[in-house]
């Protein structure tokens, strides 16, 4: 086997772009084994995000571009995926069966917060994860009709059983009252639900929890930050400079409780008329974009103002499961896949690994 053929297909695997994902994230995926025998090569990659349907796109266009090599006649590109449970804030418990909580927030209503959070759960859940959606507003919980979901929980009296729907697991206060009934509550009772919520549910084994959260800087994202072990924090925002404001003090708030923003993500970016097919900018430009290049996080994805995205939402068939083939399915993948690399990109959680030590005297 030649040196110079090893180096030049390690240099083409490592430096390949991939379409989705930008420099600052194409270290979440490694090559985690190469064998070359005369010119065929057997190249596995290892990624920390899930890469179902990603997966055959990626190993394809790595398979072109090492079959283009001189010497190369054919490419055996096999792609896995090891999702890692990644840190959390210091001196927070673990929950239990859950890898890795992600925060989707905005410090402002009306950005369409819930409905990015509902479509980015089903995006992870149709690339294979198992993912699990809290609906951490309890004062007007909406994922229960985002995700089609009607009745109640199970419940033995110490714990809930997740509804589930479209592949995924849920939970909301919404599915323990009627839809109409408010929730007049102060604070402390606001953040005691959320917790019994978080830790009462069964979860399954999820790589990812999913958290809707309210909008704001108050009671629910304090209880957030020091008692749930969050992974990262995605921020949502729409291109206007009232939104953009918000959102940058929603992202000081994570870094001041050390929980990593992953991303901000442009919602209502651009306006595509259904008639001429003209394209406006309706919330201003560029907004998103601003603020991620202020703190230095990246710019997920911009998503678009479509009417179809709010009807499917309405309806309990958010975009990714309405329509999955349709191009905002496409936008909504692209910015979970971005998400999850970003969260691969953070420093792993070693603490389930380590026995407790008891010293005992005879």
């Amino acid at each position: 086997m030649s040196d110079t053929l090893r180096k030049q297909v390690e240099a083409t695997i490592n430096g390949y772009e991939d379409p989705v994902f930008d420099a600052s994230l194409q270290s979440a995926r490694e090559l985690a084994d190469l064998q070359i025998d005369g010119d065929r090569v057997q190249a596995r990659l290892r990624c920390g995000f899930p890469t179902r349907r990603h997966g055959p796109e990626l190993a394809a266009g790595i398979k072109a571009a090492v079959e283009a090599l001189d010497g190369v006649t054919h490419a055996d590109i096999t792609v896995e995926t090891v999702i890692a449970p990644r840190a959390a804030q210091q001196g927070v418990q673990r929950l239990k069966n859950v890898k890795n909580i992600i925060a989707i927030s905005s410090a402002k209503g009306g950005v369409g917060k819930s409905t990015v959070a509902a479509n980015l759960a089903l995006a992870l859940a149709a690339e294979g994860a198992a993912v699990g959606m809290l609906d951490a507003d309890i004062y007007g919980p909406s994922q229960p009709r985002m995700l089609g979901v009607k009745g109640k929980p199970d419940s033995d009296g110490k714990s809930f059983e997740p509804m589930r729907s479209y592949n995924i697991e849920s939970m909301s206060v919404g599915y323990l009252i009627d839809e109409e009934q408010p929730m007049v509550w102060r604070g402390p009772m606001v953040t005691q639900a959320l917790q019994q919520l978080l830790n009462d549910t069964n979860w399954h084994d999820l790589d990812y929890l999913i958290v809707d959260m309210p909008p704001g800087t108050g009671d629910i994202q304090l209880t957030l930050s020091q008692r749930v072990p969050v992974s990262g924090a995605v921020i949502v925002t729409t291109p206007q400079d009232i939104a953009t404001l918000d959102a940058r003090k929603g992202l000081q708030m994570f870094n001041k409780v050390n929980v990593p923003v992953l991303g901000i993500v442009e919602n209502m970016s651009i306006h595509v008329c259904s008639n001429c097919g003209h394209e406006e900018h309706l919330f201003g430009e560029g907004g998103g974009q601003r603020v991620a290049q202020d703190y230095g996080v990246p710019l997920l994805g911009a998503l678009p103002l479509e009417i179809a995205i709010r009807e499917n939402a309405d309806s309990g068939r958010p975009s990714v499961v309405a329509d999955p083939d349709g191009a905002a399915a496409q936008r909504f993948r692209q910015v979970a896949l971005r998400m999850t690399a970003a969260l691969a990109l953070q420093a792993r959680d070693y603490s389930a690994a380590f026995p407790d030590i008891v010293v005992e005297e005879d």
